[in-house]
């Protein structure tokens, strides 16, 4: 029996060694559990590999039994803190308070731009968040802390190892599970009284509408320019206010395109997309770590924003941060008279330094 714990730690060790996630590690030590029991039930009673690894297979039956019982317990305490949660969650009315909910959005309350009523808009909210990658991650996180009442993620995805240097809506331990699922896990962990709609599909033109349909607000948070164009015609169709971000190397971006309140669209300042090779993406090019956290950040602030009617939003402007030198910068922005997404009025202007 010595000989095969000892074999169990060697697996453990090379998983660690390898990064493996706690998941494949378990599959490994049961997949040694499975073949000490075949070895059992195939070898005749005193073979030395019987005898060497517990003699008989009891042993290790009672012991995976243990470890069943001991996980079913688990999963049925989570499952009772879960449900105990979704009771004191539940308040007596829809678009009120309870006690719990009070605490926790209390520092938002006492601020004098959002208070009460703006808490009130956080909580009836539905916003839409497309990719849960870099810049989803944090906006993600930070929609669900500030009580957004429902969030939608779609991302069509797995989380990758490569991904955790910057999206830290993901875990190691969830490292091949569908992106919008595990973000809809860290939320879950993070703040109870959101309710997720998680779509583990790619964003296209046969359901952009109907979906966005669904929600106030959409926060593009995607890395190429084809999903970035359809969200911004499909939002400007149905008059939803669009935040746009994007991320290269040291460089961030953001603003928020609403063109039912007069700003331009994200087609009249980029009005077709640049050339293979000259806006490469973050896989090809790289990109610092905190930068889609600083920017995704910005963009659920700018959210909070829109939604509450506090302060000014980055209407008509354009947001730059450069990570690199520690500079922040902004653009006045003007809608374009021949652009083919909202280009009814106004005058034909590049992007003019504010």
């Amino acid at each position: 029996m010595a000989l095969v714990l000892i074999m169990g730690a060697a697996l453990w060790g090379i998983g660690v060694m390898m990064g493996a996630p706690h998941r494949l590690r378990w599959v490994m030590i049961g997949m040694l559990w499975l073949a000490v029991v075949a070895l059992h039930l195939v070898l005749p009673d005193g073979h030395p590999l019987r005898m060497a690894t517990g003699e008989s297979p009891a042993l290790w039956l009672m012991l995976a039994g243990a470890a069943s019982l001991v996980l079913a317990y688990r999963a049925g305490l989570r499952r009772l803190r879960r449900a105990v949660v979704a009771k004191e969650a539940a308040p007596a009315q829809t678009g009120t308070f309870s006690n719990a909910e009070l605490e926790r959005y209390a520092r938002h309350i006492i601020l004098r731009e959002i208070g009460g009523p703006g808490q009130k808009k956080l909580k009836e909210a539905r916003v839409l968040v497309i990719g849960a990658g870099g810049l989803g991650s944090p906006a993600l996180m930070y929609l669900a802390a500030s009580g957004v009442g429902t969030i939608g993620i779609i991302d069509d995805d797995n989380v990758d190892f490569s991904n955790l240097q910057r999206q830290i809506i993901h875990t190691d331990e969830r490292v091949y599970m569908p992106k919008v699922h595990s973000a809809a896990e860290a939320i879950g962990d993070l703040n109870p009284y959101v309710t997720v709609r998680p779509y583990q599909r790619r964003l296209n033109a046969e359901m952009a509408a109907d979906l966005f349909a669904e929600y106030d607000l959409i926060l593009d948070g995607t890395d190429n320019f084809d999903t970035r164009y359809l969200s911004n015609a499909t939002a400007h169709a149905l008059g939803k206010p669009l935040i746009s971000g994007a991320l290269s190397q040291w460089e961030g971006q953001l603003s928020v395109f609403d063109t039912a309140n007069g700003t331009p669209c994200y087609q009249c300042i980029f009005a077709e997309a640049p050339a293979p090779g000259l806006a490469p993406s973050c896989a090809e090019a790289g990109v610092i770590s905190p930068l889609p956290g600083v920017i995704g950040s910005m963009m659920a602030a700018e959210a909070v924003k829109v939604i509450t009617g506090a302060g000014q939003p980055l209407h008509s402007e354009m947001l730059i941060y450069d990570a690199l030198y520690g500079e922040t910068r902004k653009f006045k922005l003007s809608q374009r008279a021949d652009c083919p997404v909202c280009g009814t009025k106004g005058d034909t202007h590049e992007p003019v330094a504010d």
